[in-house]
Parts: C-alpha cells; structure tokens; sequence
C-alpha cells in the first residue's frame, strides 16, 4: 500500500505545512484505525502500518522524499519484530535516529517492560485504550522534543561552522587571501554564491569570490568601482557592524551571477517595481526603515529576495568591508554580520602590516647598495632575494668596503621582523660604514656595534659575521657574533667552515679575539644569512653541512657559486636569502 494511501486510511485529513506526521505501527486493525482516528481529531496527519517490516519500508520511501514522519508510535507486540527491537534499530540508523519513538501496548506490563522501552531509545510508553487527550498530549511531547533537539542541533552546527569560518579568516596571511577566504566562507554559511569585498586606502579594492557555484562572468573594473561606491554610501559615517538587503536591479551584475526567475530582474524580486520605485539604501529610506543604531542593523523594505549585505567598519578612519551572497534569510545575516566583522578585524590588521611592509621593504632596499664599489685586488659579488610577499619583512643587510690595507665584508641580520628590524639594520649598516674609516680590524667594530645597540636600541639584537682581507697577504681576520660563521671553498671539490663564533651583538658580552686564515689561490670566501638554509624543523647543524657540500660541488667562479646555491636552496623560502662570495683577483702574469 503506497504512502498515499495509507495516509487516506480511515478518512482524508486536511494538513497545512506545520501539521506533525505520525506514523502508527499496529497489528492490530481495529486499535491501529482508532489510534489513527483519534490523532486525525487532534490535527495529525497519520501513516498506518501493520508490520515492523511495513514501518521500516515506509520509513525508507519517506527518506528517499525528504519527508520523515515526526513521531513513530509503535507497539511492542509486533508480529515479526518487536516494538523494542524496531526503536533500537531505528535508534542506531543515523538518518532515523533523531525519530521520536513512543511505545505503547493493551496488555498489563509492568515497569520492568516500560524501562525495556526507555532503555531503546523511546520517549515515552502508552498503556491502551487511553484518553484521546493524553495519546494527543503524548504524542505533542514528542514531537516538541525532537523539534528541540533539532534546533539545538542546528543552532550548534551554525555556531560550529562560524566559529570555523572566524579561525579561517584569522588565519589569512595577506589580504588577497582573506577575501578569498572570507567570500568561500560566506558562501558556505549562507548556502549561495558570495563575494567579499575589503576597501583599502587610495580607491584600492581587494576583492574575492566563492569558487563553489561561481558565475562565468568576470566582473570589470566598472563593476568594481560600482560595488565599492555602493558600499561607501551604505557605510557613509558608520561603524560597527550592518545588514542590508538590496534589490538585484542596485547590485553591479558579473559578482554574483543574475536572478533566473522570471522575464527579467524584476521576477525574483516578486514583481518588484524598477529601480526608481525603490528607497535609496540609506538616504530614500522611508521612517522606520533604519532600526538603532545600536543593534547595527538596517533594513530595507521591498518585497522578495535580493542581495543580502553584511558590512562591518571597526573604526571611521577604517575602510569598510562588505560580505555579499544572494537572497535574504534573518538567520543567515546575523551570521554573515558576525563573519563580517571579524573579516573587518582581520582586514584592519593586515592593510596595516601591508602598508609599514611596503615602507619597511623600501627603506630596506633603498639602502642596500645596488652596485658594489671598486674593490682592487679582489672579485666580489653578491645575491639578495627578498622574501616572498606573504612572508614576514627580513631584517638582513650586506657591505663589502674598502680599506687603506684591504677590504672588510660584512653580513648580518637584525632580530625581528618589522619596520623597527628594518631601520636598526640601515642604523648598523652606515655605523660600519663610518667605523671602518678609521678602524677595519673586525674584533673592534664588532664590540663598537654592540655598544651602539646597547646605547640606541638596548631592546634590539642582531647577528654579524665580518670578514677583512688583507692585501696582498691574504690574511683574512674574521669576527663572528651569532652568525653563520664563512666557508671557505677551493677549486678542488673542498669546503670547510672557518670555526669563528661569538655573542650576538646587543647583549654587551665579551668578544672574542678575530679568527685569523689565509686564502689561496682559488679560495671563494662565502658568507650567507640563514634564510638560505633555515628550514623548520631541520637542526640547522644538518642545514650547514648541507650547505657545505652543495658549495663543495660548485662550479669555479663567485658568481657560479652563488647562483647555484640560490637554485639549491633558495626557492620558497618565507626569509629574505642574502650570498656574499669573495675570491682574489688573479694577477697579471710577470713580463
């Protein structure tokens, strides 16, 4: 007998939308009519069955439509399967086991039975016959119950997936990924196509959209600039947190994609009038239409479905960031106005570090010498490769210089990666410079350096490996405070590491004297900075004999040296990567 039918069992019944479905397990025919007729006098619409068996192919048919029942009441004396039996089946399906079971039974049971029941999983057990008002009242318990625990459940799930989509947006590195991130985000909690929009100071819009069910069209720049002047004005002298929905017609087509339902962009909207019939979406709005301020929410009247905008400003000298998807839904705007404001927060915090990067970035660069000077008696070349754009501001600087009795090398890093990092490393660079004036021996400018730090920037830390040549001895005196100590690597596969250490400067320790070697004819003097190695979670021991071996294998030159190292290791690294390589000049053979 077909769902229909069943349904038709003992008289039609009129059901609106809201009416609970019960479905009825009973053998018996006359108790399974009665049951029925009694819960169609209270407003439910009924489904008979007379089987464990019938029930279960029932209930797998009304799973297939989307359209459970609400409340099983099933009788303990079933012929093939008992009523304890099917409940806890029912009970360990997932797709059933939210199904409120109500046991009930004509024979005299005692507790023992009514705990056999509860222990199944049922909500409660009937003893018939019964008062038509306490089956009715049973039975509205039950579904009450179910109703809440699937609230509850669904409530958990939307905080569970906002709280998720908060830590992605969090996690964002760089604002291209945030809109990103925040437009896939959006579109997951609102169960539609999203776009995430962040303002940025001078007219920059940083924009991104969900991938999942996307529109082919791209939008251009005039869609752009529209969204974004339409966001203004929402957020004209406002901040905090704003929901809004605006009509298709007012939404810049290409971000979302365009209603599908009826004639034109009107059809999704009810029959909405054209544009001009429509409020302003802040000026035009008629009395009533703005709530508080304080609830931080406005409504537009207007009838149907639009563009459901969440915009969020943390501060008024902040720009404002918009999370927009298609249609409207009260429980999806407070979401969407809580994943905007955290996307604001976010936002504020990167724009930030995007904008002292860039000036970080280039003081960092305007100070680093793009030329090296004329360095007689020696061949000298150097590699620097910033780090990529999501990584951290580095720290790291360079020198080679001449000297009355040879040239001084110099590579090092400043602790910390900021703006600060980056003015302390200019501040030691020129200090060198001018030390080395009148004193190259590289022992004494270190402990002058670390004096400085101490006196200027007590807070500040740096490593310093300085290198300087005697010419035309070939001394190298070398001083080392932290850093990568220089290899030094011949023309005949070897390399080996000169064994110079020292505390970082800034501490105000005492220094060691300068380790003295002697280059040779062929000898590559290379100093680096540990972006080129570092990697984490390897000991940086195992990196440097890393290191040592691949510079083993280089070609002869400083330049082949240096460049083959940079394709060693060099790639993806999240550190700025600096290579000093020296090597003395050949001379001119006599006659």
């Amino acid at each position: 007998m077909s769902a229909k039918s069943k349904e038709a069992e003992g008289g039609a019944v009129t059901a609106g939308p809201g009416v609970t479905t019960v479905l009825v397990v009973d053998d018996v025919p006359a108790s399974r009519y009665a049951l029925g007729a009694v819960l169609r006098r209270a407003g439910h619409r009924v489904v008979l069955a007379a089987s464990a068996g019938e029930a279960l192919g029932e209930i797998e048919a009304r799973l297939r439509e989307g359209r459970l029942p609400d409340v099983a009441l099933v009788d303990v004396g079933l012929p093939d399967m008992s009523g304890y039996d099917l409940c806890r089946r029912l009970k360990q399906t997932p797709s059933t086991a939210a199904l409120p079971v109500v046991h009930f039974s004509a024979a005299a049971h005692d507790s023992v039975d009514r705990c056999r029941g509860l222990d199944a999983g049922g909500e409660a057990y009937l003893t018939v016959p019964a008062e038509p008002e306490e089956i009715a009242a049973v039975v509205r318990a039950a579904a009450r119950g179910a109703r809440h625990r699937s609230d509850v459940q669904t409530r958990a799930g939307r905080l569970s997936r906002l709280a998720e989509a908060v830590l992605d947006v969090q996690s964002a590195g760089c604002v291209r990924e945030l809109v990103d991130v925040a437009a896939a985000d959006a579109a997951a909690l609102g169960g539609a196509p999203a776009v995430a929009f962040v303002l940025g100071e001078d007219g920059d819009i940083h924009w991104g959209r969900s991938h999942r069910r996307a529109p082919a069209a791209h939008p251009g720049p005039d869609a752009r600039e529209s969204a974004a002047g339409l966001i203004g004005r929402l957020m004209a002298g406002r901040i905090g947190v704003h929901t809004t929905t605006v009509p298709w017609s007012l939404w810049p087509a290409g971000f979302l994609g365009t209603p599908t339902r009826g004639a034109d962009a009107y059809g999704v909207l009810g029959g909405a009038e054209p544009a001009a019939a429509w409020p302003d979406p802040v000026n035009g709005a008629p009395d009533g239409a703005v709530d508080d301020a304080s609830d931080g929410v406005l409504d537009l009247p207007g009838p149907g479905d639009g563009v459901l905008l969440a915009l969020a400003r943390t501060r008024e000298d902040h720009a404002p960031v918009c999370l927009a998807t298609a249609g409207h839904a009260e429980d999806r705007a407070a979401d969407l106005g809580r994943l905007a404001h955290a996307t604001a927060r976010v936002a504020e915090r990167l724009l930030m570090y995007e904008k002292e990067r860039h000036v970080a970035l280039t003081l960092q660069h305007s100070f680093l010498p793009s030329e090296l000077p004329d360095l007689p008696g020696t061949e000298v070349v150097v590699r620097y490769e910033p780090a990529s754009r999501q990584a951290k501001i580095g720290g790291d600087f360079y020198a080679a210089l001449p000297t009355p009795t040879g040239v001084l090398t110099g590579i090092g890093d400043v602790a910390g990666h900021s703006l600060d990092a980056a003015t302390v490393m200019v501040e030691l660079r020129h200090a060198l410079r001018a030390y080395c004036v009148e004193d190259a021996d590289p022992g004494r400018l270190a402990t002058r350096l670390d004096r400085m730090l101490q006196r200027y920037h007590p807070d500040v830390t740096a490593t310093l490996c300085l290198a300087h040549v005697e010419l035309p001895s070939a001394r190298v005196r070398i001083a080392n405070a932290g850093h990568i100590p220089p290899l030094v690597v011949g023309d005949r596969g070897t390399a080996a590491y000169v064994r110079a250490s020292g505390p970082l400067l800034g501490l105000g320790l005492d220094r060691p004297p300068p380790v003295e070697t002697r280059l040779t004819a062929g000898d590559r003097l290379l100093m680096v900075t540990d972006g080129l190695i570092e990697t984490r979670g390897v000991d940086l021991a195992v990196s440097m004999e890393q290191l040592r071996l691949a510079a083993a294998a280089t070609p002869p030159g400083v330049s082949a040296l240096c460049d083959t190292l940079l394709e060693c290791f060099g790639r993806e690294r999240d550190d700025d990567i600096a290579l000093l390589a020296l090597r003395l000049a050949e001379r001119p053979a006599d006659g």
